[in-house]
C-alpha cells in the first residue's frame, strides 16, 4: 500500500493528475510485483527486473501502437477498435486502462520518441521470446484496417533497429504472422470443424507451423514444439509479459495447437 500511495503522491507533485494515477498504478504494479514477492522469500531483484520488465512491455505496446495507427496521416476507426480490443483482452482495470490511451495517443503525436521506449524495452529484455510476441502483437494491430502500408513499414524498419531484430528476423515473424491470421479467419468463417478444412486449410496449418508439407513428422514436431514454447503463455509471463497480456498470448498458442493438430490428424488419415 505505501508503494501505490508514494507513487500517486509523486505523479501529483507534476501537477497532473493523470500522471498521479499512472504512478500509482505504477506503485501497484510495484507492490504486486516487488515488494509481495520479497515478503514470499523472493530476492528484490528479480522482483524489481520483473516490475522493470513489464513497465518497459507496457509502455512500448501502446506508445508504438498510436505511432502506427497515425503513421499514414490519420486514426482508422479499425485501428482505434483494434487497440481497444487488446486492451479489453488484458482485462485492464481504469487506472491501468487510463494509462493505456495516454501512451497510444502519446505516440500519435509526430515529436514523441518511441526510440527511447523501445531502447528500454531492448536493455530490459534482450532479444527473447517476448521480443517476437511484441512484434506480432503491433502487426495485428497495423493490419486493423487490412493492409500494412509503405509508412507502416518504415515504422517497424524503426522499431526491429532500435530492438536489433534484423530485416531477415522481422520478415520471418511477419509472414508467420500473415499465414496465422489468413488460417484463423478461413476457420473462423467456415462454422466446421477445424480438421474438416480443404486442401487450401491444410497449406495454411504447414505455413502456420513454419514448415513445408514435405517436412517429416519429427521436423512438424520440432517445429510446433519451439512455437509453443516461444508463446506459451505461462513462459511469456516468466519472461516478464504483463499478466494481463496472458489471453492474447493464449489465443495465438490455441491457433498453433489447432494448425498442428489439423496437420498431425492429416498425416494420420493418409497413412
Amino acid at each position: 500500500m505505501t508503494s501505490i500511495l508514494i507513487g500517486i503522491f509523486l505523479g501529483s507533485l507534476t501537477g497532473n493528475w493523470f500522471l498521479a494515477i499512472l504512478g500509482g498504478f505504477l506503485g501497484a504494479w510495484v507492490n504486486k510485483n516487488y515488494i509481495s514477492q520479497n515478503k514470499g522469500g523472493q530476492s528484490g531483484g528479480n522482483g524489481f527486473y520483473r516490475f522493470r520488465t513489464q513497465s518497459a512491455f507496457f509502455n512500448a505496446t501502446f506508445l508504438v501502437m498510436g505511432r502506427l495507427a497515425k503513421a499514414d496521416g490519420r486514426v482508422s476507426e479499425h485501428e482505434i477498435q483494434m487497440a481497444a480490443a487488446i486492451m479489453n483482452k488484458m482485462r485492464l482495470s481504469p487506472d491501468q486502462k487510463k494509462a493505456a490511451i495516454d501512451q497510444f495517443n502519446k505516440g500519435k503525436q509526430p515529436e514523441s520518441d518511441i526510440s527511447s521506449a523501445l531502447q528500454e524495452f531492448r536493455r530490459v529484455v534482450g532479444f527473447n521470446t517476448l521480443c517476437p510476441f511484441f512484434l506480432e502483437v503491433q502487426l495485428q494491430a497495423a493490419y486493423a484496417d487490412g493492409s500494412l502500408t509503405q509508412a507502416e513499414r518504415q515504422v517497424f524498419t524503426q522499431i526491429c533497429q532500435n530492438l536489433g531484430v534484423s530485416e531477415q528476423q522481422f520478415e520471418k515473424i511477419h509472414q508467420r504472422f500473415l499465414a496465422q491470421q489468413s488460417y484463423y479467419q478461413n476457420q473462423s468463417g467456415t462454422g466446421s470443424g477445424w480438421s474438416t478444412q480443404g486442401i487450401g486449410g491444410l497449406s495454411k496449418a504447414y505455413e502456420v507451423l513454419g514448415v513445408k508439407e514435405s517436412a517429416s513428422d519429427a521436423e512438424v514436431k520440432r517445429a510446433y514444439r519451439k512455437l509453443m514454447s516461444q508463446h506459451h503463455p505461462d513462459k511469456l509471463v516468466a519472461k516478464g509479459l504483463p499478466e494481463e497480456m496472458m489471453e492474447v498470448a493464449n489465443q495465438k498458442a490455441q491457433e498453433i495447437q489447432v494448425a498442428y493438430e489439423q496437420v498431425s490428424e492429416n498425416r494420420k488419415r493418409s497413412r
